[in-house]
C-alpha cells in the first residue's frame, strides 16, 4: 500500500523524543537517552540503506526511573508532564522494553465502506488480503496500543513488488507515545492507486512497524490485487 510518489518520503513528527541526535552529549548529561534493544530486531531494506548513519543510544530507563530523574530541572519536568500525561506508574511496573500491539488496520475510501483487515498472529495472511480499485483515492488507518514504556520513533514501512520487481517503497513516521489504556489512532495521507492495463494485477508486499531501536512489533507479508472495481467481499 502506498503508490503516491508525493507520499513516499517519511513524514516528520512533532512529538517529543527521548534523545536529540544532534546533541548526544546533552542527552548523556540529562540521563534521558536509551540503548539499542537486544530483542525483536528486524532489519528493513530502508534501514539497511541507513546502517552507516545509525545513532548509538544511551542507557534506557523504566518510566518510574525517568519520572524520578532531574526533578529540579523545570524544563525537563514540563517535558515529562507533556509526554507522560496521566500515566499510571504503578500499572506500568519496572519494564524497560515498550510493547506495541497493532489492534486493527483499515482501508478508508469515500467510494465504499471501510475495509477492516484482520491482523494475523503469524503476520502472513492466507491468500489474497484485499483488492483495491484502480484510480481510487484511499487512506490507511492504524489503531495500536502502547504499554510498559515509552515507544520512541514508531514508524510504518511498506514495500510493494509486482512480478518480483519492486514498484513502491513507503516510510511514514507515526511518532513517540507513552503507555495508556486507550488505543491510539493514526491515519496516513490519502493516496491514489495506479490505473491502466499495466497497473492491474496481483502484487506482493511487506509492511513493518518498527521503532528508533529498530525493534519490530509487527511484520506482515501479504498479497493484494488492483482491479477495475472493488471486490464485493472484502475481509471483515
Amino acid at each position: 500500500m502506498g503508490f503516491d510518489d508525493n507520499d513516499n518520503d517519511a513524514k516528520q513528527d512533532d512529538s517529543p523524543k527521548l534523545s536529540d541526535p544532534k546533541k548526544p552529549e546533552d542527552d548523556a548529561s540529562s540521563g534521558l537517552t536509551r540503548k539499542m534493544s537486544e530483542t525483536s530486531i528486524c532489519a528493513t531494506e530502508e534501514e539497511d540503506d541507513e546502517e552507516g548513519r545509525k545513532i548509538e543510544l544511551g542507557p534506557q530507563y523504566t518510566l518510574k526511573e525517568l519520572n524520578e530523574k532531574d526533578k529540579d530541572d523545570e524544563s525537563l519536568r514540563r517535558w515529562k508532564e507533556q509526554l507522560l500525561g496521566d500515566v499510571d506508574f504503578e500499572a506500568v511496573g519496572e519494564t524497560l522494553e515498550p510493547d506495541v500491539k497493532i489492534v486493527s488496520l483499515a482501508i478508508k475510501s469515500a467510494e465504499r465502506p471501510d475495509i477492516v483487515l484482520p491482523v494475523p498472529e503469524s503476520g502472513n495472511p492466507k491468500g489474497l488480503w484485499f483488492t483495491l480499485k484502480e484510480g481510487s483515492r484511499y487512506s490507511l488507518l492504524f489503531t495500536f496500543q502502547v504499554s510498559n514504556n515509552i515507544v520512541s520513533g514508531l514508524k510504518y514501512t511498506n514495500t510493494v513488488w509486482k512480478t518480483g520487481v519492486k514498484v513502491d517503497s513507503t516510510k511514514e513516521m507515526i511518532g513517540t507515545f507513552s503507555p495508556q489504556p486507550e488505543p491510539y489512532d493514526h491515519e496516513m495521507q490519502e493516496e491514489t492507486t495506479p490505473s491502466g492495463i499495466f497497473a492491474r494485477g496481483s502484487y506482493s508486499a511487506r509492511s513493518r512497524f518498527v521503532d528508533d531501536d529498530n525493534k519490530c512489533y509487527l511484520e506482515i507479508n501479504y498479497t493484494f490485487d488492483i482491479r477495475k472495481d472493488w471486490k464485493e467481499e472484502q475481509p471483515a
